[in-house]
């Protein structure tokens, strides 16, 4: 009985990334730019968050 409950979980994960993989579509270029430039944003604020932090602590000590 686990083993068909396997298989049944396995193919029916298979077929929802086949539904997904062919709803999906390249990005424009400038949706490419948009998410570049979001995401570079992002890491540029985590980064000095975490370099805040850590020039707090170096004060602190």
């Amino acid at each position: 009985m686990k083993i068909r409950d396997l298989v049944s979980k396995t193919k029916s994960f298979l077929i929802k990334c086949k539904r997904v993989l062919k709803i999906t579509r390249k990005p424009t270029m400038e949706e490419f730019k948009a998410i570049v430039k979001v995401s570079g944003l992002g890491i540029i604020i985590i980064g000095l968050i975490g370099f805040l932090i850590v020039l707090i602590d170096s004060l602190i000590k």
